[in-house]
Order: structure tokens, then C-alpha cells, then sequence
């Protein structure tokens, strides 16, 4: 990829890395500044997530016809400035609940616009046979940032309380910003919305003739074929990412899957922070060192992703890396105080991680090889919104369930629910597509 490349990968770990630093740090600061109980913890994860992907849902077809690095560094900046409200709100002795939920929200939309820019623009830079190896490499970067993220930003929660790390992410975002904007590599103008529409226009007034549709001056009443067409157009473009997900029989049952499958584990997590840091006793840096650790396993496993392709083949490693990190996270119902508790969450958190180091390298590639080069941001988003509102439900339900019956059973509820996502993985390899240029 070049300088740009470097440049880019350089931004995406310095963003990583912040973003592992405050890992968590959202129900860290309900819990230990503002004392906030699980259903509370639940509800700030779960509707900031709701509102921003709700909030993202125009931005798919929005950001198809534009550049996508400029998004990209646009979105960085939104994030900083955000995140930086909370510092200083906590400074003037100011913050609330509400400001947490609304500032989640605001981020939780940006991040959606940033995924779905970021994977569009690798793709007009990389020929279709090396998109496997930057899925991998960037997936080493995020783990490597995972490594290191949360034991650091623990020890600055316990030195200086947990709105510092949300700082260090502030800071991150900006330079992400700053690396992103130093690319010179050019990147090629998307179609123009305008050539869409009309070429749009141009089918359905030959459809409208062809049926007699346009008898009796129905269109022109209405304000003329054009703009009849350009609305039916615009409303068409806010569901065409799921429209193209859910008729492609090989995108449909992943994307089931990886909805379902995200959305339960996310579910455990504000729910497993309440139980470690509260009546389990654990300090805020065992609980960072508790999903740092493992993340070696994710570097390991992006690592490997490659070379387990090559021999085994896509498919067979997408089911059965699928299947593997299923396997896990029940695990996580039995954790008990002290060290023992603190070894199993150790090794729990590794077989999680080492499967999805390899499955998420695959089945990025996976997804952007089944997707045509002019949907790409479409789907991705509607990928990014349907997974974010998902786990923002399942985040809420799970949220009530611990509120009622504790969130240890809350926990073994989504581990067994997990044991059946494999079902939804695409049994047979689909056929090669060819998309015309």
C-alpha cells in the first residue's frame, strides 16, 4: 500500500490503542464515580449504542457517492471532541448519567460512519487477492493494542480514576485524524449521485411506459417522473445494504450469525464488570489484566489466518473458527474471587480471542469479497447498525435479567444461548462471484 498504507495502518493502531486504553471505561465511571448499579450499566451500553445506530442508519447511503478519507478524518475529530466533554464536565464537577449516555450516542454514530468509510477505502486501494492479508495484519494491530491497552489504562484508572483513559482516547482519535489526513495517495471519485439518480430515472420512465404506468399524467401531478424518482431513490438507498445482505445466500446466514453471536458476548460484558469489580472484590488493573492477557492469543491467531487458509480453505476455517469461539464464554458463569476466579477469566478470555483472531480476518474478507465495490459502504453499514442495535437490545434484556434474577445467571444465559449461534454459519462454500467493472 505504500506510504499511504503506512499511514493509514499507523492511524488505526494509535486509534486502537487509545480505544483499549479506556476499554470499558463508559461503566467504569457509572460504577465507580457516578455508583451506578448493573441495570443502570446496562441501559448506558445499550441505548447509546441504539441511538447511534438508529442515528448512522442515513449515513450508509450518504457517504457511497463521497470520498471516503475524508469521512474517515471528519468522524476521528467528531469522536474527540465528544469524548473530551467528559473530562472536563468531570473537572467542574459536572458529569451525569445523562451526559455519559448522550456522549455514547454521538461516538456510537461516528463509529458506524468510520467502519463503514474505512472498508470501502481499503477496498478501492487493494487488489481483491491481498485483502486478506491487511484484514490480518490490522486485526494483529487491534490485538496487539488489546495486549497492552487495558493493563496500562488500568493502572491510570487506579492512579488517576477512569476518566483519564477517556482522555488518552480523545487524544488518539486526533492523531488518528492528523495521520489520516497526511495521506497523499489518491484515492478515485465515486460515482455522483446525480448519474445514479438519472440512470435510475431513465429505467423506471421506460418500465412506466412499457406498463402504461404513466397514463393520464399520474407522475406529473405528483411533481414529475424526476423527482418522483429521486424520492422513490433516496428511500430505496436506506435499505439497500440489507437488501443486498439478505438476497446473497452465503451473506445472510453470516450475517445472522455474527448479529446474534456479537451481540450475547457484548451482553456479558458491562454485566461481568459489575461482578468482578463489585461483590467479586477484583481491582480495576485485575480486571484490565484479565482481558489483556488473552488478547495474545488474538494476535496469535490473526497471525495464522492466512496460512490456515491457504491450506484448509476459507470456508472450513470460517465454520470452524465459528464454532470454536462459541465454545467459551458459558465458561465465564463460574468465576469465583481471587486468584483462581482471576485464572479462569484468564483462560476463558483466551479461547474467545484466539478463535475470533482467526474467524474476523476471514470473514471481513469474506464479507467484502461477496460485496460489489459500489455497495460497499451500504453494506457495511447496515452491517455495523444491525450489529450495534442488536447488541444494544440484547444488552438491555440481559441488563433487566440481572436486575431480576443476578448477573451471574444472567451471564450462563447468554453462554448457552451462544452454543447455538454456529447454527447460523453458512454450511457449504458459496460459488465465486464476478462483479462487473
Amino acid at each position: 500500500m505504500g506510504a499511504g498504507g503506512g499511514l493509514l495502518w499507523g492511524a488505526y493502531g494509535i486509534s486502537a490503542l487509545g480505544t483499549w486504553l479506556a476499554f470499558d471505561a463508559f461503566p467504569l465511571i457509572a460504577v465507580l464515580v457516578l455508583h451506578s448499579g448493573p441495570l443502570a450499566v446496562s441501559v448506558l451500553a445499550a441505548a447509546g449504542l441504539a441511538v447511534g445506530a438508529v442515528a448512522a442508519v442515513p449515513l450508509g447511503p450518504w457517504l457511497e457517492y463521497r470520498r471516503k478519507r475524508p469521512v474517515m478524518v471528519a468522524t476521528d475529530l467528531v469522536r474527540c471532541a465528544a469524548l473530551l466533554t467528559i473530562p472536563v464536565a468531570h473537572l467542574l464537577g459536572a458529569l451525569t448519567f445523562v451526559h455519559l449516555l448522550a456522549v455514547s450516542v454521538v461516538v456510537a454514530a461516528a463509529d458506524i460512519a468510520f467502519r463503514s468509510a474505512s472498508g470501502a477505502y481499503i477496498k478501492t486501494l487493494l487488489p481483491p487477492e491481498e485483502l486478506l492479508v491487511v484484514n490480518a495484519r490490522f486485526e494483529s494491530t487491534n490485538w496487539t493494542a488489546i495486549v497492552l491497552g487495558p493493563p496500562l489504562g488500568g493502572a491510570m484508572v487506579g492512579l488517576f480514576g477512569p476518566v483519564v483513559t477517556v482522555l488518552a482516547d480523545a487524544a488518539s482519535y486526533l492523531l488518528s485524524a492528523l495521520g489520516l489526513r497526511a495521506i497523499t495517495a489518491h484515492e478515485p471519485r465515486p460515482a455522483r449521485r446525480e448519474e445514479a439518480v438519472a440512470a435510475g430515472t431513465a429505467e423506471n420512465t421506460g418500465n412506466a411506459e412499457d406498463t402504461g404506468a404513466a397514463k393520464d399524467g399520474g407522475p406529473a401531478e405528483n411533481g414529475g417522473p424526476a423527482e418522483n424518482a429521486d424520492s422513490r431513490s433516496r428511500t430505496r438507498e436506506l435499505f439497500d445494504g440489507w437488501r443486498f445482505i439478505l438476497r446473497d445466500p452465503a451473506l445472510r446466514p453470516l450475517f445472522g450469525n455474527t448479529v446474534l453471536y456479537n451481540g450475547l458476548l457484548m451482553a456479558i460484558s458491562p454485566l461481568l464488570a459489575v461482578l468482578m469489580l463489585g461483590p467479586l472484590g477484583f481491582a480495576p488493573w485485575q480486571y484490565g489484566l484479565a482481558f489483556a492477557l488473552p488478547a495474545l492469543g488474538g494476535l496469535v491467531g490473526s497471525r495464522l489466518a492466512r496460512r490456515l487458509v491457504a491450506r484448509f480453505g476459507q470456508h472450513r476455517i470460517l465454520l470452524a473458527t465459528g464454532v470454536l469461539r462459541a465454545c467459551w464464554p458459558l465458561g465465564l458463569a463460574f468465576v469465583r474471587p481471587g486468584v483462581p476466579g482471576l485464572v479462569l477469566v484468564l483462560l476463558v478470555e483466551f479461547g474467545v480471542i484466539t478463535s475470533c483472531g482467526v474467524f474476523n480476518p476471514v470473514y471481513a474478507t469474506y464479507r467484502l469479497e461477496r460485496t460489489p465495490a459500489d455497495r460497499v459502504v451500504r453494506t457495511l453499514s447496515a452491517w455495523s447498525v444491525s450489529t450495534k442495535l442488536g447488541t444494544a437490545a440484547l444488552t438491555a434484556l440481559w441488563g433487566l435479567l440481572a436486575a431480576l434474577l443476578g448477573p451471574r445467571t444472567a451471564i450462563a444465559a447468554a453462554g448457552l444461548l451462544l452454543l447455538a449461534t454456529p447454527l447460523l454459519l453458512p454450511r457449504r462454500a458459496p460459488q465465486p462471484l464476478a462483479f462487473a467493472e
